[in-house]
């Protein structure tokens, strides 16, 4: 919000109807879930128009929302529920597959700990996985700078680490770690119909900082129990004492969804928000440890789909992608950039964003700058000057050929 009050907006924001990330206040209170899920932020932005109008006699020329995380589910739900709300909207990471990611933290906790409750892959670990990772993964685009441009062409496997002759240290993992590593990235299936639920975590992702947005932690350390467990505790089953072992992924999913159909943001659907006008800008970060970037991608391909074709869809709709960038920010790889201006742009003057521009800053300073290009475009280098250079960069469009990758420059 301080970004855009120096930029003179009039700013506004809502805390959904209550405070901290105890799901308690869900219990017996379904009108609260609904608030918290969609129509808080909905009633927060007419409120805020109000305020406007009666500040400076009129009601404000546009409007624009900025959010990341839950943030970013919710710029999803305003452009799918609410489409008149907002001119313009900035979707950052967002979560809003929200039922079947709330599963996939259960099942990423149930996988990554003993039966006693104790973790499998001590925390201390992450940091020699994501090491390992980017050692295999990282010349895939042609250059070692320390960054896996996409990981799912990373095909690692932890087995690589597997300790020997009886060890256990920092440096390797044993067979249950190595078992569990790989379930991580497999991601959450319907035990009995193979299904895939919902997807793994990057590769990359492990342990890239000591946070838990910047790592594996919440799941394989952290909590005491599984996160979001108050879900279906306060929310799904309105049963305090709900066991978490009892979890039946196939049955309790099918009623999460029946029951609680508001709770995600994954309408494919965005024609009215085309027809009033409204532009919208996602991008995620492709080391996400906490909204797994696969997961975000294969909602915009629905869109694509469902919208007539990605040219259409560019129309109102643009995805940008930042390789070694982790929850919102923060990674190895360039994580600010300046989507609001992009935004503007596009909005008032009808100049869609082509590529946004990226910095990676050590103590303060900037050492790395690259463009985030068009999806399902990617950054490759010219071959000449220095790889921390954006302008040493062309945006690419690649495609498989009998097997070979195919690059061809963008015509943009």
């Amino acid at each position: 919000m301080a970004t855009a009050v120096r930029r003179g907006y009039a700013t506004a924001s809502t805390d959904t109807g209550h405070a901290g990330d105890d799901m308690k206040f869900g219990q017996g209170h379904p009108e609260k879930v609904i608030d918290w899920a969609y129509r808080a932020v909905h009633v927060m932005t007419e409120a805020a128009k109000l305020i406007v109008r009666d500040h400076t006699g009129r009601f404000p020329e546009r409007a624009y929302f900025n959010g990341c995380s839950s943030g970013g589910h919710q710029a999803l739900s305003e452009a799918q529920r609410f489409p008149d709300d907002y001119d313009g909207i900035i979707a950052g990471d967002p979560a809003n597959n929200r039922i079947r990611q709330t599963f996939g933290f259960l099942h990423s906790w149930i996988i990554t700990h003993h039966k006693d409750g104790t973790p499998i892959v001590p925390a201390a670990k992450l940091p020699t996985l994501t090491k390992a990772v980017v050692e295999t993964c990282d010349g895939l685009d042609g250059l070692r700078d320390g960054i896996i441009d996409d990981p799912r062409r990373c095909h690692f496997d932890p087995g690589r680490l597997l300790c020997r002759n009886g060890s256990d240290d920092a440096s390797c993992l044993t067979a249950p770690q190595v078992d569990a590593a790989r379930k991580m990235y497999e991601g959450l299936k319907n035990p009995r119909s193979g299904e895939q639920i919902f997807t793994g975590w990057p590769r990359g992702s492990e342990g890239f900082g000591d946070t838990a947005i910047q790592s594996w932690r919440q799941y394989v350390m952290d909590p005491a129990e599984p996160m979001r467990v108050g879900f279906f505790r306060y929310f799904l089953f309105h049963d305090p004492n709900w066991d978490w072992r009892t979890i039946d992924w196939d049955r309790d999913l099918a009623y999460a969804e029946q029951k609680l159909p508001f709770m995600a943001a994954v309408d494919r659907d965005m024609g009215a928000f085309k027809k009033r006008g409204g532009k919208l800008l996602m991008y995620t970060g492709w080391a996400d440890p906490v909204v797994p970037p696969q997961d975000t991608v294969a909602y915009y391909d629905g869109v694509v789909k469902t919208m007539g074709g990605l040219e259409k869809t560019r129309e109102f709709y643009r995805f940008f992608l930042a390789p070694g960038m982790g929850h919102c920010s923060g990674g190895p790889g360039p994580n600010q950039f300046d989507t609001l201006a992009a935004l503007e742009q596009w909005v008032e003057k009808g100049v869609a964003p082509e590529r946004l521009v990226a910095t990676h800053s050590t103590n303060g300073k900037v050492d790395r700058a690259r463009p985030l290009c068009l999806y399902p475009q990617v950054a490759r280098w010219k071959g000449t000057g220095s790889i921390d250079e954006a302008a040493n960069f062309m945006c690419v469009t690649e495609a498989p050929l009998n097997g070979v990758r195919r690059t061809n420059p963008s015509t943009k």
